[in-house]
């Protein structure tokens, strides 16, 4: 199982993608940063679940 990526990494590239221009990808994001587009939609919707916004369990 590979390593897990930094949480500043994660924070960075989850911002990078809320604060994308329209018609901007997320693949060609996740592609920039060398992740799976699914591997960033993930870190997406644990950042929601974190701030609260959508439903789950948070890692606190």
């Amino acid at each position: 199982m590979p390593k897990p990526y930094p949480r500043e990494f994660r924070e960075d590239v989850v911002r990078v993608a809320r604060g994308r221009d329209a018609g901007v990808p997320l693949r060609k994001i996740a592609a920039d940063f060398g992740i799976s587009e699914t591997c960033l939609q993930n870190w997406m919707r644990q950042d929601d679940v974190e701030a609260g916004v959508k439903p789950g369990v948070t890692k606190s």
